[in-house]
């Protein structure tokens, strides 16, 4: 059954319009002319290819807001401090919605022709500056994939009502496929995929060994010459929410901004973080089945903004989550991340 939301076919329309944007990128521009650097906005660094998206936004939303009562987009490198509004001309608080977005998360990957980046979306009623995460009732994840697909998934969730997982083919008239949406359901993260993040410099040695010592307590009883875990350095937060959907990731934990405010990293250059924007496609990813928490081990929330740094940890499922939280939590401890009193 197709997901019911006043919102959905103009998330939908929003992410197809990023996804003919970086393909037009893809194909008439060079990889130096996609990674020009444009603007420095809020948190991250606007690329040519980001602003293409940017542009197509605007105009859609201009188009379609005034049908829907109003947006207000929350959203890196639009409007004035990262806030615009449509239609043009109305006010913030007489718009219904409040839209968090990342319209190409992943742009590193996507901009050298290497890797899907993701298209994110969040949609909840506006309350103003008190709209967080878990206000959002319809979210999305569209793939924006490098040059070489013939294929693109979309996964669009509206709260209670599950996940739509399609599959849309790039090259043919071939109809949209069903994707069934499998987290991995085994009990340990044992000889399959489970990372931190440490995909920028600042922070790697630290992340390192805490990583290292995290399957050593996990499994002490490893052979010698086995392999008891991969990595997938997946620069793209939509992205790797997806791998753990997906089943083709068991656990990923994004811990910068904890590590950066550490005794641990006193006097070290602070690294670049996770911010809500990226993680606009929370609601999809809890409707899919995985399991993503604070630092704490409480669920996920984060305010409506492009500059809160954030900390997450993804699990495939509750049981994966019950053999890693409590070590990773005594290590976190042990090694300096945070106090023994947290």
């Amino acid at each position: 059954m197709k997901l019911q939301h006043p919102l959905y076919e103009l998330l939908q329309a929003l992410a197809a319009l990023a996804r003919e944007c970086v393909s037009q990128s893809l194909r008439t521009a060079t990889a130096g002319e996609r990674s020009q650097v444009l603007a420095h906005a809020g948190s991250d660094v606007i690329f040519a290819i980001d602003r293409e998206v940017e542009r197509g936004v605007v105009r859609l939303l201009e188009a379609q807001a005034e049908a829907v009562g109003g947006v207000v987009l929350v959203a890196e490198g639009i409007g004035e401090n990262e806030r615009s509004i449509y239609p043009k001309g109305r006010a913030a608080g007489d718009c219904r919605w409040r839209m968090l977005m990342d319209p190409i998360d992943g742009t590193r990957g996507i901009m050298m022709d290497k890797r899907s980046a993701w298209f994110i979306a969040a949609v909840a009623p506006n309350l103003n500056e008190d709209t967080w995460l878990r206000h959002v009732e319809i979210s999305i994840l569209a793939e924006l994939p490098h040059s070489r697909a013939g294929f693109a998934d979309v996964f669009c969730a509206v709260k209670g009502q599950g996940v739509e997982a399609l599959r849309k083919a790039l090259l043919t008239d071939q109809k949209d496929m069903r994707l069934a949406v499998e987290p991995y359901a085994g009990n340990s993260i044992r000889g399959g995929f489970a990372q931190l993040v440490r995909f920028f410099p600042g922070g790697r040695v630290e992340t390192a060994i805490l990583e290292e010592a995290l399957w050593a307590r996990l499994f002490p009883d490893a052979e010698a010459g086995e392999v008891l875990g991969y990595e997938d350095q997946y620069i793209c937060t939509g992205g790797q929410w997806v791998e753990l959907m997906t089943g083709r990731d068991r656990f990923c934990a994004d811990l910068r901004p904890l590590l950066f405010d550490s005794k641990l990293f006193a006097g070290k250059r602070r690294g670049f973080s996770c911010h809500p924007y990226d993680m606009a496609g929370l609601l999809v990813a809890e409707e899919a089945g995985i399991v993503i928490t604070d630092v704490d081990g409480a669920p996920l929330d984060a305010p409506f903004d492009t500059l809160t740094e954030c900390n997450w940890i993804g699990y495939a499922n509750e049981e994966i989550r019950r053999q890693v939280e409590p070590v990773l939590h005594d290590l976190l401890r042990e090694q300096g991340w945070f106090s023994s009193s947290t």
